[in-house]
């Protein structure tokens, strides 16, 4: 049995593959093609290069149709539908807000009421035409843009596990920093993949570290066992700022047009790592009183979610099918 590692940055991030099998060459062939894919699929789903899709349609779709790749229609479609499922809390056309309080350049502000609400009028799905005949998409108005940053890592890694599989890998951890990890079968010597979520640090500033162990932790927030699934978190860090005392981390919530204040981070266990990274944004914007109505959108679902708690520095969470420590 041989083990093969292997790491590649993309999308911002840095992508671990942990690959076992009979036969060494054939395993490093299929993780670097794996690889690969998600390096093609950032060229093709980025905001902010040139030469990609989503800002083809960012720059033509509200003076024309625009036709796109098979793959891409069928993404978007999803996208669609899971914005209607999450009653707007999932949004891909988020980019107008996220423009607007400085989170793609340096200059993170609070926007004042009439950019804020200028924004948010070019927010929606709705906004977004769909020709499946045709396979074009066209915005309904001007302004309006796409940002895939909360689906499209998700769907880079369930992409690069469908090469993995097609090329006889049955055994292999593939993650993306903090974002999204998929399992495929299981390890050699245990019944299933234990990830072990650290559990965040506390500080002044609020809770800022969150990362994929995969390793035995002395203090998790919590673990879970994954065999055929995705596991994606969501969390508030990254591009936070402080503004008149208050912390506005840089997920958006698309109903409000503001940063949200739901949760501290949110994790989803699922066969997808597309809806999974989805739905775990979808669940950090709800909070704890949203776990719930989360569930009841995929009867496979695992979910966790942290928020505040009643006490300076606590925590409150609520989870469904993760291993919580004992208190």
């Amino acid at each position: 049995m041989f083990t093969v590692t292997l790491a590649r940055h993309a999308m911002a991030t840095r992508f671990e593959l942990v690959l076992h099998g009979g036969h060494e060459p054939g395993l490093r062939a299929a993780g670097e093609e794996a690889l690969d894919e998600i390096e093609r699929l950032e060229n093709e789903l980025s905001y902010f290069r040139a030469t990609s899709q989503i800002f083809r349609l960012n720059q033509e779709a509200a003076q024309h149709p625009v036709r796109v790749a098979p793959w891409l229609f069928r993404l978007l479609q999803q996208a669609q539908r899971l914005t209607q499922e999450t009653g707007g809390t999932f949004d891909i056309t988020v980019a107008p807000l996220m423009r607007c309080w400085g989170f793609y350049t340096r200059e993170r502000r609070v926007p004042d009421a009439a950019a804020l609400a200028e924004a948010r009028a070019c927010v929606g799905m709705h906004l977004v035409e769909l020709d499946e005949a045709a396979m074009t998409v066209r915005f309904t108005r001007a302004g309006v843009q796409l940002d895939l940053g909360s689906i499209g890592k998700g769907f880079a890694i369930e992409r690069a596990g469908e090469f993995l599989r097609e090329a006889g890998v049955t055994s292999a951890l593939l993650h993306g920093g903090t974002s999204t990890v998929l399992a495929i079968g299981t390890p050699p010597d245990a019944p299933g993949w234990k990830i072990a979520l650290e559990h965040p640090a506390s500080q002044s500033e609020g809770i800022r570290n969150l990362q994929f162990a995969i390793r035995n932790s002395s203090a998790p927030l919590a673990t879970v066992s994954l065999r055929d699934e995705s596991l994606s978190v969501s969390a508030i860090w990254g591009k936070s700022f402080t503004a008149a005392d208050r912390s506005y981390g840089h997920v958006i919530d698309p109903r409000t047009g503001e940063p949200t204040q739901g949760a501290l981070l949110a994790a989803v266990v699922l066969p997808s790592a597309t809806e999974s990274d989805a739905l775990s944004t979808m669940l950090l914007t709800l909070g704890p009183d949203g776990l719930k109505n989360v569930m009841r959108l995929r009867p496979d679902m695992r979910a966790l979610v942290a928020g505040e708690g009643a006490g300076p520095g606590s925590l409150r969470i609520e989870a469904v099918g993760f291993d919580l420590p004992a208190q």
